[in-house]
């Protein structure tokens, strides 16, 4: 495995191979895993529409030797994207039913290269630290300088900021000197990331 870079036109081949309602249980639902909008998956949590989720891991610029921290494993939709193209990635989501519920479905289908954490999202995953790429899929109050302390100089992290109302979808690039720049890639909506970095 090389550090070749995954092109934009790789990720959407797959990303229209991916089967969206396998991500859903409730059968009400699945019939609509072909719209591009988002969906509850309980415990007041949501499925992204598969646009968002395409650009966010677009813009994160993986390559193949990639190591990726995931805060919000939800439906685990999100992760197999990234687990298709990457090295390893290490998801965190604080519902243990969720996690559980992915955890069955990501190694059903195939995937070896996840590891997974029942936890509070805003302390991010220390123990593996630093990490090539971030991401973010729920809405944190202000930067969550505890993840971005994470991020390995050279890395990109994607994370929504803002209030509960509507976010900025952050792109945060760290240079190899460690010097932050954020950039904004438009308004987005997500569920809250709670703990220290929530709206709360």
């Amino acid at each position: 495995m090389s550090d070749k870079p995954v092109t934009r036109e790789q990720i959407w081949d797959f990303f229209k191979t991916l089967d969206r309602s396998r991500f859903i249980e409730d059968d009400n639902l699945k019939k609509l895993a072909q719209y591009d909008r988002p969906l509850p998956i309980g415990h007041g949590q949501t499925i992204s529409q598969p646009s968002l989720v395409l650009a966010m891991t677009q813009e994160l610029n993986l390559h193949e030797k990639c190591r990726v921290l995931e805060i919000g494993t939800g439906s685990g939709y999100q992760t197999a994207l990234l687990a298709q193209f990457c090295q390893h990635v290490y998801t965190v989501e604080r519902i243990k039913e969720l996690a559980d519920k992915s955890r069955a479905r990501l190694e059903s289908m195939g995937y070896t290269n996840i590891s997974f954490k029942v936890g509070d999202g805003s302390e991010g995953w220390a123990e593996f630290a630093p990490y090539d790429r971030i991401i973010v899929t729920a809405a944190a109050g202000k930067l969550p300088t505890k993840l971005i302390q994470q991020l390995k100089a050279g890395g990109r992290m994607i994370v929504p900021v803002g209030p509960s109302q509507s976010q900025e979808l952050m792109l945060i690039t760290k240079d190899e000197s460690g010097l932050i720049t954020k950039e904004s890639l438009g308004d987005v909506r997500f569920v809250e990331l709670r703990g220290e970095y929530g709206w709360h």
